[in-house]
C-alpha cells in the first residue's frame, strides 16, 4: 500500500495585495517597500549613537540611493546571471519588474555602488557607512523571501518532509521544500541576530568593515546552505560539480567577507 505523505496545502495568496481599478499593488512590491522603510528606520536608529559615522539626515537622504541601487542592480543581476539569453531576445521585458526576477547578488552590487557614491559625495567613510547598511540588510531579505513564497516562485527541491508543499506553479505538482521560508529564516532572522550580537560587542563600531564582512560572509554561507533545499533555475540546472548558480555566486562572498573581517581586526590592532 503506497505511503500517503502529509502535505501542507499552499496558502494560495493572491499575488495582488490591493487592486483599485487599473492600479494593482502586488505583495512583491510591498515586500520591497517594507524592507526599505524598516531598514531605513533601523539605520536611522543606529545613527543616533554618538559614535555613528552618519547623521539622521544622511540616513534619510540615503533611502533614495538605496532604492535605486537595489532595484537597478537586482534587475540587471537577474538578467545577466540567470537568464541573459532570454532577455537578449526580449530586451523590452527587462523593464517588466512586476513579473519578478530580481537577483540578490546584483542588488548587493548595486547597493555597494550606491554606498560608495553617496559616501564620497558626503565625505563619509565608505566602510563605516556600509557597516550600518549591512546591519539592516537582513530585514529586506526576510520580506523578499516571504514575497517569493507568496508568489509561489523559487521553490524547493522535492521532499518527503511533513511540511512539504505543492506549489501551483510547479508543472510536476511534486511535494517540495518551502525553501523560501527556510531562506527567510536563515538570511533574514538568523543573519539579523548574528549582526545584532556582533554590533553589541564593545568596540564593534571601531572596526570599520567588520560588520560588512560578517554580513557578506554570513549571507554567502547561509545562501550556500539554503541552495541545497532550493530547486535550481530550470534554464541553468546544476553547474560545476553539482553546484547551483546561487552557490557559485555566494562562494566568493564568504572569502571576501572573511577578508574584510580580518582586515578590520588587523587595522585596529596596529
Amino acid at each position: 500500500m503506497p505511503q500517503i505523505l502529509p502535505i501542507i496545502a499552499f496558502p494560495a495568496i493572491d499575488p495582488v495585495a490591493i487592486e483599485i481599478g487599473p492600479l494593482a499593488i502586488r505583495w512583491y512590491a510591498l515586500a520591497y517597500i517594507a524592507g526599505l522603510v524598516l531598514g531605513w528606520q533601523y539605520v536611522a536608529w543606529l545613527a543616533r549613537a554618538p559614535s555613528s559615522p552618519i547623521s539622521r539626515r544622511d540616513a534619510d537622504d540615503f533611502l533614495v540611493w538605496a532604492a535605486l541601487g537595489i532595484v537597478l542592480g537586482g534587475r540587471l543581476g537577474s538578467v545577466l546571471f540567470y537568464n541573459s539569453g532570454y532577455y537578449v531576445a526580449h530586451p523590452v521585458e527587462i523593464l517588466y519588474l512586476w513579473r519578478g526576477g530580481m537577483s540578490f547578488h546584483g542588488g548587493m552590487l548595486g547597493m555597494a555602488g550606491a554606498i560608495v557614491w553617496f559616501s564620497r559625495r558626503r565625505g563619509l567613510a565608505v566602510l563605516a557607512v556600509a557597516d550600518l547598511v549591512a546591519c539592516a540588510a537582513p530585514i529586506g531579505l526576510f520580506f523578499g523571501r516571504i514575497a517569493n513564497f507568496i508568489n509561489g516562485e523559487l521553490f524547493g527541491r522535492p521532499s518527503e518532509a511533513p511540511w512539504a508543499v505543492i506549489f501551483p506553479g510547479d508543472a510536476l505538482q511534486t511535494p517540495r521544500h518551502p525553501s523560501q521560508i527556510y531562506e527567510a529564516g536563515l538570511e533574514g532572522l538568523v543573519l539579523f541576530a548574528v549582526l545584532w550580537l556582533v554590533l553589541r560587542r564593545p568596540g564593534a563600531r571601531a572596526h570599520p568593515g567588520l560588520l560588512t564582512g560578517v554580513f557578506i560572509a554570513g549571507y554567502g554561507l547561509l545562501r550556500i546552505v539554503g541552495e541545497f533545499f532550493r530547486e535550481p533555475d530550470a534554464n541553468l540546472g546544476y553547474l560545476v560539480s553539482g553546484a547551483t548558480m546561487g552557490q557559485l555566486l555566494s562562494a566568493p562572498m564568504v572569502l571576501f567577507g572573511l577578508y574584510l573581517v580580518l582586515r578590520a581586526r588587523l587595522a585596529t590592532a596596529r
